[in-house]
């Protein structure tokens, strides 16, 4: 007891005195959190009843679980949706971390300032263009009749693709315009911590006779994979959510398409979203907040299980 009344405070008062912006520095990121994260958490409530106008949101209809229904009614349906997100979402991951990770080295090696900024203008330029811009770009490239892909498809030769009609092919047509569209913004993280990069490990590989790809291979990577490891940790969160606007832009929910592009977002919308169902669609977020939350979780166990020292938590 004597021991523990003669601890320090964790923080005395000079340190408060000295210190104080910083301690009040993170308060309006505090406070934002709190009302834009934590406090529309109340709205989860809207999952568990029966929504009405009338009664509002603690004065409607308790359902308990029969929200969750209306998406496994159809078990076809909802396994497809998931395979599709899957698929579409951990490709993307994939594929997106190895071009973010390439450009950002890319950018890294080039020696000159201004073609460096010139370049990661124009790698970022994807980023903000609209879903609807994109999917008017496809409609120029894979139109059967007027495209671009089957002009030069039918001048060597071949015969026009029906790309609108033909669901296998948009799996990687979604992909590559999503790991497109990504890349330049990607990037930028893993740019930023290769100039945090100690330089004198470079300087003393190439005095000892190192090329620019051994620097890359056995210096560069190395260092980047702790950067890696934890984008993938918080992008793996997220591979239940798919992208709605990126479906409706390139494929206006065509019904021809959706064995391949039908995802669990453009699933509720259809389902849910446009006949008012809004707690149906509520249920749905939830079940992919809390899958993506056991993804993350399991994916760091397995992290710090091999390596603690990249672990999240």
């Amino acid at each position: 007891m004597k021991a523990l009344k003669e601890q320090k405070p964790a923080i005395s008062h000079k340190e408060l005195r000295k210190n104080l912006f910083f301690y009040l520095l993170p308060i309006p990121g505090i406070i934002c959190l709190i009302l834009f994260s934590y406090l529309p958490m109340a709205g989860l409530y809207v999952v568990f009843e029966r929504y009405t106008y009338q009664g509002g949101l603690f004065g409607s209809e308790f359902v308990g679980l029969q929200n969750f229904k209306f998406f496994f009614r159809s078990i076809d349906d909802a396994l497809r949706a998931t395979r599709n997100t899957l698929i579409i979402n951990g490709f993307n991951i994939i594929f997106g971390t190895v071009v973010n990770v390439s450009l950002a080295i890319a950018i890294n090696e080039i020696g000159n300032k201004w073609f460096r900024k010139i370049t990661q203008s124009v790698m970022l330029f994807p980023h903000f263009i609209s879903w609807i811009v994109v999917g008017m770009i496809s409609i120029t490239l894979f139109d059967e009749s007027k495209g671009l892909f089957n002009h030069f498809i039918q001048a060597f030769g071949g015969e026009a693709v029906s790309w609108y009609s033909n669901a296998a092919l948009w799996w990687p047509i979604l992909i590559l315009t999503s790991v497109w569209k990504g890349a330049g913004y990607g990037s930028i993280v893993y740019f930023c911590a290769l100039t945090g990069f100690d330089q004198s490990l470079y300087e003393a590989a190439e005095i000892d006779g190192a090329n620019r790809w051994q620097r890359i291979t056995r210096i560069t990577l190395p260092l980047l994979k702790s950067t890696v490891i934890i984008m993938f940790l918080l992008n793996i969160g997220g591979i239940l959510f798919g992208s709605v606007d990126q479906i409706m832009g390139m494929t206006n929910l065509n019904p021809l398409l959706l064995e391949t592009t039908d995802t669990i977002a453009t699933f509720v919308y259809r389902s849910a979203i446009l006949n008012g169902q809004f707690e149906s669609a509520s249920a749905i977020t939830l079940y992919q907040s809390i899958f993506g939350f056991l993804l993350v979780m399991g994916a760091n166990g397995l992290v710090k299980k091999f390596d603690p020292d990249y672990a999240l938590f």
